[in-house]
């Protein structure tokens, strides 16, 4: 992964508006809200019926993905955006509803599935980019990667190191992905990640080191030195990217499928929840 990657990735809009409304309730916490907002009357009740309202708008993502005739209110991906914006501002506005204080035993229950469902909700989001954002649209298999691999340790004879590096990246790859077999889904993407990540910082060594060691007898300058240690490490970042893509791809696959079976109740027991709270509100 290259760096535009890496910053596109930490400063994508979701996790900024994510970070944005962490802080919102970290500071809401410290605030003293109580002495502001009331949850029976005024801007502390009008909070509670907003912040429930959108959570039940949520229900409108999964419709309009299963229901074809609900086109006209927009196209699935830009409910994903909103869903996921609503996951977040709903309770962050039920937060403030409650000033951050337990109460009653039925809104204490709401108040819990709304914070495991709303958490919940950014692991799945998690899960959605690694197998449907980045996956599809350029699927691949090891097999095909060490294919090229194997064109490319062919006709880069210009370069003395190049099919040392190429032998180093495919041994280290095969180490990268092997023996997976024995580890769980859920420990398979930290064990890929650390793999990857050393991988790639003993490549990159090598790098400098051959780059270094033959740039005298090759009478190169020091800016095509620079270009030459880009362009090996560029390439061994694409490369192990993509084979940890691809080797964390069915652990991702099944952990969202093991999300959805948690995520799904627990949304379900929130509507009930909170529907028993404004009930019993309102009527005692």
């Amino acid at each position: 992964m290259t760096r535009s990657e890496v910053s596109q990735r930490l400063l994508s809009p979701m996790l900024m508006f994510a970070a944005a409304c962490f802080v919102a309730a970290f500071l809401g916490m410290r605030a003293h809200t109580e002495r502001f907002i009331t949850p029976e009357s005024g801007a502390g009740y009008a909070l509670g019926i907003i912040g429930g309202s959108l959570m039940l708008l949520l229900l409108l993502y999964p419709a309009r993905k299963r229901v074809k005739w609900l086109t006209f209110i927009g196209s699935v991906k830009g409910w994903f955006q909103t869903h996921m914006v609503m996951g977040l501002v709903g309770p962050l506005l039920v937060l403030f509803h409650s000033n951050f204080q337990l109460g009653a035993t039925n809104s204490n229950v709401a108040l819990v599935c709304m914070l495991v469902v709303s958490v919940s909700g950014l692991f799945g989001r998690y899960f959605y980019g690694r197998i449907h954002l980045e996956f599809y649209g350029h699927q691949a298999t090891l097999t095909d990667l060490r294919t090229n691999l194997d064109r490319l340790q062919q006709v880069s004879s210009s370069i003395p190191y190049m099919s040392e590096l190429v032998t180093r990246l495919k041994a280290g790859e095969e180490k990268m992905v092997g023996g997976l077999e024995k580890v769980p889904q859920l420990l398979r993407p930290p064990i890929i990640g650390t793999r990857s990540f050393l991988l790639r910082w003993r490549l990159f060594r090598f790098i400098r080191q051959s780059v270094r060691a033959t740039a005298v007898a090759r009478g190169l300058g020091a800016g095509q030195r620079r270009r030459e240690r880009t362009a090996g490490c560029d390439m061994v970042d694409r490369h192990i990217d993509a084979a940890r893509k691809v080797a964390e791809f069915e652990a991702y696959e099944k952990l969202f499928s093991l999300w959805h079976l948690l995520h799904l109740p627990m949304f379900f027991m929130l509507l009930i929840a909170g529907i028993v709270h404004v009930v019993s509100v309102h009527l005692y």
